[in-house]
């Protein structure tokens, strides 16, 4: 491998953020260079290029200091999160160069990673590199072990499912119709709200901001009521559907966007129904489910090329986008996955 030293352009994080993050919480940094190999003596390491990177909610957590449920960026260095790369340089025994693969990497054109925390190699190059960051990568393992593994689903029960034309929401809504439930999911346009019924096959969608009364719209929805819940926003909209739950209901915990950008996060009045009910619900993240992937790409790769799910991406050009394009995810501008294009190899 050459010594050759080229720029490498990264998006980093200028302030820990309280309340809503702005764009001039990050940075373009255009003045730092890379070799592109790996150091001299530098065991299990991996130097990559990076093609895509993807935007996720979880991120705004990472922004802030001290201790939300995930480590802080640092500041002045690179976002780190997911993306889709192709290995230039390697001393780790399972990478070669030429490889490609999906995981943990930096905002960045190229990563040094040493000892990867997740970096899965791409076996599967017949559908788009992208869906590595989206339904095939963390996305898609999160709908798979949070309505699979959580929700234990039956044919023709109840689901809903908030912000579910996101990158997590849009494959729940569709795994649940293929098993033959009854789907109902909530967005924050008329746009995506036609996406649901329209490409995602949804039985029925609504705008929440239209609903000044949310238990009253689920109640609409579900004269029956709710058997199993994607939570996906929390504060009031869990209140509302606590409400419409029916007994032995289960809700599982994916993110609750809602409250991520609040100082002081709102209480859910309704959680003595998780007893008169007995509602189970449970948070989760997806990389305690890495281990079912071999088995999750086994259901769903035939799925995508049958073309019985289809997964619609938001991408935007170049890590000059990525502070604007992280921010759109909290202000509902994302249609579908967000991610960006950094480099197409």
């Amino acid at each position: 491998m050459s010594d050759q030293e080229v720029s490498n352009k990264q998006v980093a994080l200028k302030n820990y953020v309280t309340g809503f993050p702005k764009e001039s919480d990050m940075q373009i940094i255009t003045t730092n260079t890379i070799k592109l190999r790996v150091p001299e003596g530098t065991k299990d390491a991996v130097l990559v290029k990076n093609l895509y990177l993807s935007c996720d909610p979880y991120m705004r957590e990472c922004m802030s200091a001290g201790d939300g449920g995930f480590s802080s960026f640092e500041l002045g260095k690179p976002l780190t999160g997911y993306g889709v790369a192709k290995i230039l340089d390697s001393t780790h025994p399972n990478y070669k160069k030429g490889d490609l693969a999906w995981g943990f990497t930096g905002w960045e054109e190229y990563s040094l990673i040493v000892s990867p925390r997740i970096l899965i190699k791409i076996e599967h190059t017949d559908v788009p590199l992208s869906y590595y960051t989206g339904i095939l990568g963390m996305p898609g393992m999160t709908a798979y072990a949070g309505f699979y593994e959580i929700c234990t689903p039956k044919k023709g029960e109840y689901v809903y499912i908030s912000a579910a034309s996101g990158a997590v929401g849009q494959i729940v809504g569709q795994f649940a119709k293929l098993l033959g439930c009854y789907v109902v999911g909530s967005a924050g346009s008329k746009e995506k709200v036609d996406l649901l019924k329209n490409k995602f096959g949804f039985d029925e969608a609504f705008n929440y901001k239209e609903e000044p009364d949310l238990t009253a719209a689920l109640k609409r929805y579900f004269p029956e009521g709710i058997d199993i819940y994607f939570e996906n926003v929390g504060g009031k909209m869990l209140d509302a559907v606590l409400a419409n739950m029916r007994n032995l209901g289960r809700i599982a915990a994916c993110g609750m966007i809602s409250q991520y950008n609040l100082e002081k996060h709102e209480g859910v009045h309704n959680l003595t129904l998780i007893v008169w009910k007995q509602i189970r619900m449970q948070g989760f993240l997806a990389g305690s489910y890495y281990h079912l992937y071999p088995k999750f790409l086994e259901m769903v790769l035939p799925y995508i090329k049958q073309g019985k799910i289809v997964y619609v991406e938001d991408k935007a050009e170049g890590l000059e986008s990525g502070p604007t394009s992280l921010l759109s995810l909290f202000t509902g501008q994302n249609v579908g996955k967000k991610l960006l294009v950094v480099a197409r190899e």
